[in-house]
């Protein structure tokens, strides 16, 4: 007789990792380090279509405009032409599983059918209210009250 073990599924989680200091990269290559720091992406993952995602959220916040997932489509494909990147990853299911990746981490958000970068605010900025303050905290006070539950 088999025993089904029963399945924990998290209700939050999150992957933050400790690279160098920003030296003079080119801002792909900045925003990929951001996509790894923040466990958008895996070391190593050549599948890297998030750091283009974040990338035109990131250009469209300069000029505080708000992309449809259309236009968020369109400007990716042509980033990876940009840096002569593979199309690989550009299918719009999976454009869209990115930006609802970087929605749930609270960077960005939808308004009126269009995402942008959370208030337009500058990433240090979102991360500190939304991430650090919020997810994070969370986060840790519940891991203390497991380990507060063992006697």
């Amino acid at each position: 007789m088999s025993r089904t073990i029963a399945k924990d599924t998290p209700l939050a989680e999150i992957t933050l990792r400790r690279y160098e200091k920003p030296g003079k990269l080119s801002e792909r290559e900045l925003v990929r380090k951001i996509c790894l720091s923040l466990g958008l992406l895996q070391p190593g993952d050549s599948r890297d279509v998030a750091v283009d995602v974040l990338h035109v959220l990131l250009k469209a916040r300069r000029e505080r405009q708000g992309l449809a997932s259309e236009e968020i489509e369109q400007q990716v494909i042509e980033n990876r032409k940009h840096h002569h990147l593979t199309p690989q990853g550009i299918a719009s299911s999976n454009i869209l599983r990115q930006v609802r990746r970087l929605r749930e981490m609270l960077l960005v958000e939808k308004i009126a059918d269009k995402y942008r970068i959370v208030e337009f605010e500058e990433l240090p900025k979102v991360f500190e209210e939304k991430i650090e303050h919020f997810y994070l905290k969370s986060i840790v006070e519940r891991v203390k009250e497991y380990l507060g539950s063992v006697k």
